[in-house]
């Protein structure tokens, strides 16, 4: 049976977008920058698949001959945020942006929020998740009020240390915010942020749980499953298209978790057509939200290496896209998402051969090339490269 695997390095964009202006990233570049930053990266597998190809990224080669295709792919959608990339990764084009709030948000929403949760709240404003903890957390704790915050994206984040709310209550606290946030608020995600620790060493745990508005139904997922196949996804990805169009999720806090369940899901026997997909968090989560450059480079090379075991043991006609869903350029002011084409590596076992796929108008034609391969038909505005 076939199997098709998606990877989507979280954050991980190669050059602006034509409009990367109008998101202010104008000169945003995660992996170029990134790794001028730091000397250079060691990603000899990537560079094989053609990731040179695509961009001039620091000590990675460019290959006469890759051993898969290779290319951009541009955003058509409006924004730059991890539920329109992934939706459009999947068929889906959002032609209204969802609601931002870089002055915080209206004082009728937090008002319903607190009448509904029974919670006051501080904050209310853009901010980074670390240092709005730092900053906060005291307050937090000795008042019990919630920490509410946005970003640059569509979220409507909310924080709390363990000792004044569990995770249990927070996720509550949650589900009715997302429940709320409906019509002219109806922000992409709600997002449980828990943290823990004492006074000056806050730190968040691993338990962020993402709610997010439901896709349409025309998304590939639906489309595919009923085409008979099974589709498994690991990490965050569940959270991102509100449970639908998955069958199976396995839970995955970084980027190792990520990896080791996808060799052991890859690896379970099935007679089923299978689509698996799999995002890797701690690029975006870790390291381009934390202006981490550092950290970014370890992160790829780490991933590198692993890649090579994982290629080395597909099977005959397997398929493998490498992709992501936005940019997030350690290097830029600011530690928000940038507006940047994505890479998009395809690797079919036992046809290395690859060509440059050029620069793909939307991130459809992922969508597109998943149903050539499972051979339905999809009606996408997407075209497939395979």
């Amino acid at each position: 049976m076939a199997t098709a695997i998606l990877i989507i390095l979280d954050g991980m964009g190669v050059g602006e977008a034509p409009d990367a202006k109008e998101y202010g990233d104008h000169g945003a570049n995660t992996f170029v920058n990134m790794s001028e930053k730091v000397g250079g990266v060691t990603i000899p597998t990537l560079a094989s698949m053609g990731l040179g190809n695509i961009a001039a990224i620091k000590n990675v080669s460019t290959e006469d001959n890759p051993i898969a295709s290779y290319g951009r792919l541009e955003e058509v959608s409006f924004g730059k945020d991890s539920t329109t990339g992934h939706w459009e990764l999947m068929g889906v084009v959002t032609e209204k942006p969802f609601p931002t709030y870089p002055d915080g948000f209206p004082a009728e929403v937090l008002e319903q929020f607190t009448e509904l949760t029974g919670y006051g709240v501080i904050g209310n404003k853009a901010a980074s998740g670390t240092d709005i903890i730092a900053e906060l957390g005291d307050e937090h704790v000795s008042t019990r009020k919630l920490i509410v915050y946005t970003s640059a994206d569509s979220v409507f984040q909310i924080a709390a240390h363990d000792a004044v709310c569990d995770n249990d209550e927070l996720y509550r606290i949650c589900d009715i915010a997302r429940n709320m946030l409906q019509g002219e608020h109806c922000v992409s995600r709600v997002i449980a942020r828990p943290f823990t620790g004492p006074s000056g060493a806050y730190e968040r745990t691993p338990y962020r749980k993402d709610y997010s508005v439901s896709p349409p139904k025309t998304m590939l997922l639906n489309e595919m499953q009923q085409a008979g196949v099974t589709i498994e996804s690991i990490g965050k990805i569940y959270d991102l298209y509100n449970g639908h169009g998955i069958d199976v999720s396995h839970v995955s806090k970084n980027n190792q978790q990520g990896m080791n369940a996808l060799v052991d899901v890859y690896n379970a026997d099935s007679d089923k057509d299978r689509f698996l997909m799999l995002n890797l968090v701690d690029f975006d989560m870790l390291w381009g939200h934390r202006n981490d450059p550092e950290g970014m480079k370890q992160g790829l090379e780490i991933f590198d290496v692993w890649l090579a075991g994982f290629l080395a043991q597909m099977k005959q006609d397997d398929l493998l896209l490498i992709t992501a869903d936005h940019g997030n350029d350690p290097t830029m002011p600011g530690t928000d998402h940038s507006r940047e084409h994505v890479p998009i590596i395809s690797f079919k076992k036992g046809s290395e051969a690859g060509s440059d796929l050029g620069v793909r108008q939307g991130f459809m034609d992922v969508g597109a090339s998943l149903a050539d391969y499972f051979n339905f038909n999809y009606q996408s505005k997407g075209k497939s490269f395979l």
